[in-house]
């Protein structure tokens, strides 16, 4: 049976942009196969379910393909099926609304200062979490 290492997958799929931040994931006890926490070195194998804590929030992936070698994001999403949970997707779209665009300020009017910045937190804290 064939069997490849964790953070080489995880690198190779592209869930990690790079192979030494999925081997600190491991390290940390942020990764888990088949409910296991699992070191890097650690293997798996095809139909594997693979469990990713990253940056507050909780991927399920199962693998379909095994692969060694880092890959073009088409045919890295053919080696994995994407098992996270609905809700978990919603949470992550819930805190993305209102962060794809920055602010407008008019040409030449530069950088904000340290009072308009504070300004604009607190107008965006009010704005989008509302008492």
């Amino acid at each position: 049976m064939l069997k490849t290492r964790v953070d080489k997958w995880l690198w190779a799929v592209r869930i990690f942009k790079s192979r030494t931040i999925a081997t600190d994931h491991c390290k940390s006890g942020k990764v888990s196969v088949n409910g296991h926490k699992m070191k890097p070195s650690g293997t798996i194998t095809i139909n594997d379910q693979v469990s990713v804590q990253k940056n507050g929030y909780t991927f399920i992936f199962q693998v379909v393909k095994l692969l060694e070698k880092r890959v073009s994001a088409p045919i890295a999403q053919e080696a994995y099926k994407d098992l996270t949970p609905e809700e978990e997707l919603n949470k992550y779209e819930s805190w993305y609304i209102g962060k794809g665009k920055s602010e407008i300020r008019d040409r030449g009017a530069g950088r904000p200062t340290k009072k308009e910045r504070r300004d604009l937190d607190i107008f965006k804290d009010d704005y989008y979490f509302p008492d």
